[in-house]
């Protein structure tokens, strides 16, 4: 083998067209891309642009509503607790935590922790410590004999002076003119 024979498998590089090559190379003038317009140029993005029209996504109506301050938990019932109980996932003896839950591969991974709902029923005597429990839930572990611990604590905002409550707006200096001429 000589280096004047190295070469890359067939079909290992792909040649590029040449574009604006003259009208006998088929890729002449106008490149491939057509005629004038917003499609012939540079950074084309017209993905739902209906030529002015207002488009079909904003005419259609909105509904429902996401709050993004929501608090995101784990649901966990109490019946899929006793089946893991029941399969030695975990152990009904020792203190059962969200971590506890998470690495038996129970719930998964969560912003704001687990919450325990009613479903189910329980047998086994546990003691757990969870973010949120439903009302159902909680009478269900202490009727088996079981303690629960909820730990959730829902986050207060506070304002510059360390204060609980929402920060006041600054007014702009117009503003505070035109308050004080109106009175």
């Amino acid at each position: 083998m000589k280096l004047n024979e190295i070469r890359n498998n067939p079909g290992a590089h792909k040649h590029k067209h040449k574009v604006g090559r003259g009208s006998s190379s088929g890729l002449g003038k106008t490149s491939g891309r057509g005629v004038k317009g917003a499609k012939a140029r540079t950074g084309n993005q017209v993905h739902g642009f209906e030529g002015g029209q207002m488009p079909l996504h904003m005419r259609m109506p909105k509904r429902g509503f996401r709050n993004i301050f929501a608090n995101q938990f784990s649901e966990l019932n109490l019946g899929r607790l006793q089946k893991a109980i029941d399969e030695k996932k975990i152990d009904a003896g020792q203190k059962i935590t969200g971590e506890t839950l998470r690495n038996a591969g129970i719930v998964h991974k969560s912003r704001d922790g687990v919450r325990l709902l009613g479903e189910g029923e329980l047998k086994a005597k546990i003691d757990i410590e969870v973010a949120g429990a439903s009302a159902s839930a909680r009478e269900a572990v202490e009727k088996a004999g079981g303690t629960i611990a909820v730990t959730f604590k829902k986050a207060e905002y506070m304002n510059k002076k360390g204060e609980p409550g929402k920060r006041k707006q600054r007014r702009s200096k117009a503003a505070e003119k035109r308050a004080a001429r109106n009175g």
